[in-house]
């Protein structure tokens, strides 16, 4: 396959087309126009709508005689701006020119049915928490799920999915490809209409199971990478080739055709490969990068003395992907998760607690997040015993930290407080001991202080000693055992 190499520029010759992976789609629930991409719900106004909507195959000068036609307007401003806006498009990767392929446009038969209150827009399926891996930062608990959902309760879950006004799916574990039903349950979703994403460790990937998961529909893949060198990567997922195996497995995403995200979850004992890391996406032909610090809850709780950066290295990071993200401009769009204890500002849980996201684990509890239960006194519900629906509109959990009436003082007069809505509450029990206080990541809780400078002092000590994520028991670097953390 062909890596892209340059950026493309948008002109009125270009005949603009979505990229596999990215379609338009109509949200019946919110009455809206959106565009489905990787990890992404984008929606759209009326004149974004109207333009993507006339990309079936002209060119964008064609676009523009079209909508000067219909609004009766200047065709130089009009160009411009439908240029400007499609090289946004482009620039993510989202779009490419073409010939006159069609538009792989969704097109929702159900007519729109608007609700009351807010829905949720994406839901992590949590398939399974068997995984070939044992990653010290991995993000399921401790105490690992064995009564997985069936290939029956998942159809009919993924039903209630769909009609709950769900748009994106990310099918996850543990490893999703340790179920044998993972193409049917993709297939299922996607006739459905959902955007299906795949964040898979790649390590169980072959060519037979690459191609049944492209019949099924499969819009996206995350893949995973511990480290661009084999040797470094292997001993942080504790698995012998696992490296190798990740890089066979996005070359066969991309020679299926479908977009790539490469995952880098990158700490102290990481970072000095970042460069070399970006790098190796370029190289892969991959659509997005993610550069993501561990975030410091469970097993990289755990872990953290290992995992932290030094500040110094953080800063560095920071330099190195806003220079690549200028250089790359068109050729690869990069995120970067900058790691919460050396932050200002808290990240919002999930957009929102039971807000806009809802993860749902292997046995069918259903969490407004991955971490949550690690909060004591909170009661989960499981799909076994109630719907979805009423779960996520009654459930205690969903609700308790839902909107702003739970806010103490500094959030309750915060003017941050519906930007970020006071934070991580599983990070602000984990470092406080109290959930509903302020996420001491941010730089008005009275604990701030302390968060840096736990973080400079275990980043300095340079502890490279790990302690594996393991399904049976958790197992030290050294070959020591000791029984899994309940």
């Amino acid at each position: 396959m062909q890596r892209m190499q340059q950026r493309s520029i948008v002109t009125g010759a270009t005949i603009p087309r979505f990229v596999k992976g990215v379609r338009l789609h109509r949200d019946w629930v919110r009455r809206r126009n959106v565009l489905l991409a990787p990890e992404r719900v984008i929606a759209l106004d009326q004149p974004a709508s109207e333009i993507l909507a006339l990309c079936d195959g002209v060119s964008v000068d064609a676009i523009a005689d079209t909508l000067c036609v219909r609004y009766r307007t200047d065709r130089t401003t009009v160009l411009r701006d439908v240029c400007t806006m499609l090289q946004s498009l482009f620039d993510k990767r989202y779009m490419a020119e073409g010939t006159a392929e069609e538009i792989r446009q969704h097109q929702v038969s159900t007519p729109d049915n608007p609700r009351p209150d807010n829905l949720p827009i994406a839901v992590l399926a949590e398939l399974t928490h068997r995984c070939p891996l044992q990653c010290p930062y991995c993000s399921n608990p401790f105490a690992l799920e064995r009564d997985e959902l069936t290939t029956q309760e998942w159809m009919r879950l993924i039903d209630e999915i769909a009609g709950l006004g769900v748009l994106h799916i990310h099918f996850s574990g543990g490893e999703p490809m340790a179920r044998k039903d993972l193409s049917a349950l993709i297939a299922h979703a996607s006739r459905l209409g959902l955007y299906t994403n795949l964040i898979t460790s790649g390590v169980l990937l072959t060519p037979e199971r690459m191609d049944a998961l492209m019949q099924a529909g499969l819009e996206h893949v995350q893949i995973s990478f511990q480290d661009v060198d084999a040797a470094a990567g292997d001993r942080i997922a504790n698995m012998a080739g696992a490296h190798r195996k990740k890089c066979v497995a996005a070359a066969l995403v991309r020679d299926a055709g479908i977009p790539l995200t490469v995952n880098a979850v990158v700490h102290r004992q990481n970072l000095n490969s970042l460069s070399k890391i970006i790098d190796m996406a370029v190289e892969m032909d991959a659509s997005r990068l993610e550069v993501a610090h561990v975030q410091y809850l469970g097993w990289a709780l755990a872990n953290r003395a290992a995992l932290i950066p030094a500040e110094a290295q953080f800063r560095e990071a920071m330099d190195i992907v806003a220079e690549a993200k200028a250089r790359l401009q068109g050729i690869l769009a990069i995120d970067h998760v900058i790691p919460d204890y050396y932050a200002v500002r808290p990240k919002k849980c999930m957009g929102g607690w039971g807000s806009q996201f809802l993860n749902i684990t292997p046995a069918g509890w259903v969490l407004p997040c991955h971490a949550a239960q690690i909060i004591p006194g909170l009661s989960f519900e499981s799909v076994r015993q109630r719907s979805l629906e009423w779960i996520w509109r009654n459930s205690p959990a969903m609700q308790k930290f839902r909107g702003l009436d739970w806010m103490k003082e500094p959030c309750r007069t915060c003017e941050f407080k519906e930007i970020d809505y006071g934070g991580c509450h599983c990070q602000a029990f984990a470092l406080t001991g109290d959930a509903g206080a302020t996420d001491p990541t941010c730089v008005k809780s009275a604990r701030h202080g302390e968060v840096v400078a736990l973080a400079m002092q275990e980043s300095e000590a340079d502890n490279r000693h790990f302690d594996y994520r393991n399904f049976l028991q958790r197992v030290t670097e050294d070959g020591e055992w000791s029984a899994t953390r309940e």
